[in-house]
């Protein structure tokens, strides 16, 4: 069964308030007005499809970075199950843990089974939803979000 939708493009974005290395929380808030968020939705940390998408993310994080955005990886994963996963993957972007599964709800991505379904959320300087792209099938890697896309959807903000 599919999640409910969630947020519109052009929408507020919701909050995020979730953990991240050391149990250091992140906000979504603490960007606005600074940066655009790439947020990145994943299934589970040492997954199959997880492991070979995130480093693709990696791969492309100068492009996010040069079109002043911050990525920021979500699963329901607990913050030191992604740590250890960041850490196997050599990620240098935050993987934040949404245990309570409430961010997933909230965008519209958690799934019957309890896991994030697969997505990428663009969100703008203003904290507006701009770009979204939710995968049907998150078990399947030919059904990612495209990267390339996403890189698009930051460049129509500048």
């Amino acid at each position: 069964m599919r999640p409910a939708a969630g947020p519109e493009i052009g929408q507020p974005a919701p909050e995020i308030r979730l953990k991240g290395r050391g149990g250091q929380f992140v906000t979504l808030s603490e960007f606005r007005g600074k940066k655009n968020v790439v947020l990145v939705f994943y299934p589970l940390a040492f997954s199959g499809v997880c492991s070979h998408q995130l480093p693709t993310i990696e791969r492309d994080l100068a492009q996010f970075e040069a079109l002043n955005a911050a990525v920021l990886g979500i699963s329901v994963d607990s913050h030191f199950s992604n740590t250890e996963f960041a850490d196997k993957l050599k990620l240098t972007f935050p993987l934040l843990s949404d245990f309570k599964r409430e961010v997933s709800m909230a965008y519209g991505v958690l799934l019957d089974t309890g896991y994030s379904g697969r997505a990428i959320f663009v969100v703008d300087r203003e904290g507006r939803l701009a770009y979204r792209d939710v995968s049907q099938d998150p078990g399947n890697l030919e059904q990612a979000p495209s990267n390339a896309r996403a890189i698009e959807a930051l460049k129509a903000l500048t």
